[in-house]
């Protein structure tokens, strides 16, 4: 019988270590191996010209693989990470679903790093940032920790760059300060992986992105071209009406004095309060004014504090039901369904953290 795997008697695969983790390489590049036997020549000639045998066979294999290692560590071009942007989500509660199927581990897989990229995705990969860090912090693996403070710098960084979406990230370090301090003061290192002065270290790189944050001044663009100002009133009353979030009317209520006027329609929080919440919810938190008129906007933001708002997203993950397999749509996986897009459903940032819950 052919034995299809890679032989067991093998090395195995070849591991770097990164900013981002421990990462998988291709083998080595003609280049690598131009650049290698160079390097064994020089070694022989040295060890000729001085007639003494330092390295036997042994060490002198050890020490090149060595340089091949800290080659790949210093040249980003010939990294390999997982080429398959998918995991596999077990259905049983085995032992490779406990070692090979964890939060962690699909936080290495995915790729977040990219997907911040996109602004489909921005906001769905934000808001499942805060919801680790509000609670499955600690249930990252080492790896997986090191990425999620990675790409969470490279989420401040494009913040600071763009100026987009600021209140977003503010509310996810404070979530994150909130649980760091926790941590540290209450718990410490009995439940943290890693040096104890590490996650300080982290903590104090959270208040010093949050402090950037709050110094952040807007730029005004000076063009000639045509401003929000500019726009007739039916077309800022509609945009106002696309928005699914109160605090982004709010904001957009401060421009102009004509936009502050349209914020506070009781038309559009009523709206707003069918969106996202129930009529039985209505019902428990009245808020009425002296007229006897119902407060929409009040009622929006008292709602808020009791439920959750529906969630909007451009592009979310995806779970295949016949192959149990979690990816992002655009890159794929290998499905083997008749009708591959009937098995595909979003999952929400807070599905996604419930698939690794057992």
């Amino acid at each position: 019988m052919p034995f299809l795997g890679q032989d067991w008697r093998s090395p195995g695969w070849s591991w770097i270590k990164t900013e981002d983790g421990w990462k998988r390489c291709e083998p080595w590049s003609q280049e690598l191996e131009r650049e290698n036997n160079q390097c064994n020549i020089s070694h022989s000639i040295i060890l000729n010209s001085e007639d003494e045998e330092i390295f036997n066979n042994e060490e002198h294999e050890y020490a090149s693989k060595k340089r091949k290692k800290d080659h790949f560590r210093n040249d980003t071009n010939t990294q390999c990470f997982y080429r398959e942007k998918w995991i596999y989500v077990h259905k049983e509660s085995t032992r490779e679903r406990h070692g090979y199927c964890t939060l962690g581990e699909a936080f290495n897989r995915l790729d977040f790093s990219s997907a911040i990229q996109d602004t489909r995705r921005f906001n769905y990969v934000v808001r499942l940032l805060q919801l680790i860090a509000k609670s499955q912090l600690t249930s990252l693996s080492g790896v997986a920790q090191k990425n999620y403070f990675h790409i969470l710098d490279k989420i401040v960084q494009k913040v600071l760059s763009d100026h987009q979406n600021p209140r977003l990230i503010k509310d996810l370090l404070q979530d994150l300060s909130s649980t760091l301090c926790i941590l540290i003061r209450g718990v410490g290192k009995s439940v943290l992986v890693g040096n104890i002065n590490i996650w300080i270290c982290r903590l104090e790189t959270v208040l010093s992105w949050q402090q950037q944050l709050q110094n952040l001044q807007m730029t005004k663009h000076v063009s000639g071209g045509l401003t929000l100002s500019d726009l007739p009133v039916h077309m800022l009353n509609n945009i106002l009406y696309r928005l699914s979030d109160g605090w982004d009317i709010v904001t957009l209520g401060q421009v102009t004095p004509t936009l502050a006027v349209l914020s506070e329609d009781r038309r559009l929080w009523k709206k707003l309060c069918q969106y996202h919440f129930a009529e039985k919810q209505f019902c428990r938190h009245l808020i009425l004014s002296e007229k006897g008129h119902i407060e929409w906007k009040l009622m929006y933001f008292a709602l808020q504090k009791y439920y959750p708002t529906k969630e909007q997203y451009g592009d979310t993950l995806h779970f295949c039901r016949h192959c149990s397999i979690l990816f992002w749509k655009d890159s794929g996986h290998p499905c083997t369904a008749a009708d591959p897009d009937s098995c595909f459903t979003p999952v929400s940032p807070q599905h996604f953290i419930d698939l690794f819950k057992f």
